[in-house]
Parts: C-alpha cells; sequence; structure tokens
C-alpha cells in the first residue's frame, strides 16, 4: 500500500523485538499527548495493538482518535477459553487471584509480568516462580521466590519440563490470548495443575477485529475511501 507506519511501545522493556518499521519508545502523555501526536505527526490511521491488559492505553487511544479525528482500529486477539481437562479458576482481577490462593503454602508459577507482582505481598506464604524477559532492578518483595530471565514465545514441552523441574503446584495467568504464551496454559492443562485465570478488564468501546489480515483490509478500504 505505500503507506508510512511507526512502532510505538511504552517502554516497559529494555530490549524489544526488533520490527521491520521506525519505532518509538515512551508514553505520549495521556489522551492529550496521543491526540497532539497523531495532529502533529499527520497521522492518518491509529491502530492500538496493545496487551488487552494495558486497559488506560487503549482508553487513551480511544479518547485521541475522536479528538484528533483519527480512525482507529483494535487488534484484539481472542481470549483463551478453557477446554476438556482444563482446571481453572477464573477471577476478575489479579487482587483477588491473591485472596484466592489459601493458607496451605503452594509452589505458584506467577505469568503476569513484573508491575503487578508487588500484590501478592498480601500472600506471603507461598513460594512464587516468576519470568521475567529483563532482569528487574530490585527484587521483589516476597519472601519466597525464584526469578527466571527469558522471552517467548514458548514451546509446550518446555512449559511442561518447567513445571515439573520447579515442582509447581498451580499457575496464575492473565488471560492474554493469542499463540505466543498459551504454551504454559496447555502444560498445565497436560499435568492437570489448576489455573487460577484473571479475567481481562472490559475493553472500551471501539472497533475491534481479531487478525493482522483483517487490520490490513481496513487499512486498504479505508486509504481507497479517502482516496490516497
Amino acid at each position: 500500500m505505500g503507506l508510512r507506519a511507526t512502532f510505538s511501545y511504552a517502554g516497559r522493556v529494555a530490549n524489544p523485538v526488533v520490527q521491520p518499521l521506525p519505532t518509538r519508545t515512551g508514553g505520549f502523555g495521556g489522551e492529550a499527548g496521543l491526540a497532539a501526536y497523531l495532529k502533529n505527526h499527520s497521522v492518518t490511521h491509529l491502530i492500538d495493538a496493545t496487551n488487552p491488559f494495558a486497559a488506560q492505553i487503549s482508553r487513551n487511544a480511544v479518547a485521541a482518535s475522536a479528538a484528533a479525528g483519527v480512525p482507529l482500529i483494535a487488534l484484539a486477539r481472542p481470549p483463551w477459553t478453557p477446554g476438556p481437562g482444563d482446571r481453572w479458576t477464573r477471577v476478575p482481577n489479579v487482587a483477588r487471584a491473591a485472596r484466592s490462593l489459601g493458607n496451605t503454602p503452594k509452589r505458584i508459577f506467577l505469568a503476569i509480568g513484573r508491575t503487578e507482582v508487588p500484590v501478592f505481598g498480601t500472600a506471603p506464604q507461598h513460594h512464587y516462580l516468576l519470568r521475567f524477559v529483563d532482569a528487574p532492578k530490585d527484587r521483589p518483595a516476597l519472601p519466597h521466590h525464584d526469578i527466571i530471565i527469558d522471552r517467548g514465545p514458548f514451546a509446550e514441552a518446555a512449559e511442561r519440563d518447567l513445571l515439573e523441574t520447579r515442582r509447581i503446584d498451580l499457575v496464575i495467568s492473565r488471560n492474554a490470548g493469542g499463540e505466543g504464551a498459551r504454551a504454559k496454559i496447555d502444560a498445565a492443562r497436560g499435568l492437570g495443575l489448576p489455573v487460577i485465570m484473571i479475567d481481562r478488564p472490559d475493553p472500551p468501546q471501539r472497533h475491534e477485529v481479531g487478525t493482522v489480515e483483517k487490520v490490513l483490509r481496513w487499512i486498504a478500504h479505508s486509504v481507497a475511501d479517502r482516496g490516497v
């Protein structure tokens, strides 16, 4: 289509995956800052492809789209759904996940990213296995934990080996959806392990599609409509 594009990262990962397009890193300064960026850089299409748990970013994108008069589409990968053999307990948020662990000490694979790990300080009796893309500057304030530094996607066989080797009793995961992070869920099913699955926050009202191909078709159609 011959259009210019820019990837924008929030900056939570020190070394993000290299992309074949220009990349910027860091916030915009809320919805007003994003709206100003769209106008100042003559942006004609806005694609929200953030993590489904980045609710504030998505709200800012919707508001900035309206303020700048720039059409928006969201790439919202479908959530995972439990199947035969899954032992899920669904909870609405991280705090509820921490409260649901009980008093008996467990070995827990806490697969939620680093920003919400401190919530589990309310359940210090458990041993937590944490996996981060980057080494944290400060150790989490959890009395019993181990940290693995690694970057996905991960294979189911490797995830199963990890759960067995670390003697994991329970997996806690956010329902990110997609294929890149689901191997741990499949591995838990194969081992008969329970999973506490954290539901996504409700997204703002917006135009959503579930595949990259549909995003590209939307761009092509809107460009044709504008005569660009």
